[in-house]
């Protein structure tokens, strides 16, 4: 597969995926010096005007970083925008983008030419979001550089394919960079969505237990306690179907076994069901592979993890053998 200049330099081969409220600049800049992608949602900076701040603060401190490590400079970093007309701000926060010449931008709920042509200005790359091959050949169509196949138990807004089934679609038509999303939460995982197809591996839930996400205590220790069977896939509380942890749920009011459908039409990516509990902010959004997450901790003691698990695992597969995903989780303790 074709993958961009940006990404050679990387220590694996992830992108932490751009959480909402969660991923600020402090866990974005740990991230990349951990040599992965970190990336946050533009509209995590408000009121708007923080933006300029932050998108300084990343860079300086990454600039800075880079000279003092030229060994093991940081992995670059990606601002996540929401391309959907109800974002009254996306003119500002893409003229942000091309100010800084922010490498890498992943686009979200639509697909928008002028975005892509504005990134592609100053050499940036976008990767856009997709849940079918629909709206993949859409976001081509539209100038995306690459792909990020939102599968069946990611966290937050997510689809409802296989990635077996998604990821050999795509590559049928698209040898570009391409990203996979969905339950990967340890390094077995990396490896095995490299071994179907992908580029690159996604994950955004695991990371939301970090000491470096601005994240509720109450959310981080959910996450830990957590495993699949508390995941809920939704629609109630955005208008877009997502995936939700059940307790966050119950916390507010509802019950998580018996959600009322919401009308596609009225999206409003803050309230719903009940107004006065807020998705992300009160009810929680996560994938379904939290159950590799058994404590909290620092960015870079997770990545640390993460590789181990990783180069384990690519040993394996190497020697034709399957990888015993419990013993490179214990190994890599």
């Amino acid at each position: 597969m074709t993958v961009p200049a940006i990404f050679k330099n990387m220590r694996l081969p992830i992108i932490g995926s751009p959480l909402f409220i969660v991923s600020q600049p402090e866990l974005v800049i740990a991230q990349c010096k951990a040599g992965i992608v970190g990336s946050f949602p533009a509209l995590n900076a408000r009121p708007t005007s923080l933006l300029d701040e932050w998108l300084d603060q990343i860079t300086s401190e990454l600039d800075s970083y880079n000279r003092a490590n030229p060994d093991r400079p940081a992995a670059p970093f990606a601002v996540n925008q929401i391309v959907h007309k109800s974002n009254d701000r996306l003119d500002h926060d893409v003229e942000m983008c091309v100010k800084y010449k922010v490498p890498f931008v992943i686009t979200s709920l639509g697909a928008r030419e002028e975005v892509n042509q504005a990134i592609h200005s100053y050499g940036g790359i976008v990767m856009h979001d997709i849940i079918n091959v629909v709206f993949a050949h859409k976001a081509l169509e539209k100038g995306a550089d690459g792909l990020i196949a939102v599968c069946a138990g990611a966290g937050g807004h997510a689809g409802k394919l296989s990635p077996f089934a998604l990821i050999q679609e795509i590559r049928e038509f698209f040898d570009g960079p391409l990203a996979l999303s969905g339950s990967i939460a340890n390094g077995g995982a990396v490896a095995a969505a490299q071994a179907m197809g992908a580029d690159f591996a996604y994950m955004g839930s695991a990371f939301i237990a970090c000491d470096e996400a601005v994240a509720d205590d109450g959310y981080k220790n959910m996450i830990v306690d957590s495993a699949a069977k508390d995941i809920v896939y939704s629609n109630l509380f955005t208008g877009v179907h997502g995936n939700y942890l059940a307790p966050s749920i119950a916390k507010a009011g509802m019950d998580p076994n018996d959600l009322p459908e919401s009308d596609p039409s009225k999206m409003n990516f803050g309230s719903g069901g009940n107004q006065k509990s807020k998705a992300w902010k009160d009810i929680w959004g996560c994938g379904q592979g939290i159950g590799a997450i058994k404590s909290r901790g620092p960015v870079s003691v997770y990545v640390d993890k993460l590789e181990a698990e990783y180069r384990g695992a690519i040993a394996a597969l190497s020697r034709g053998e399957a990888f015993d995903l419990k013993a490179l989780m214990r190994a890599a303790e």
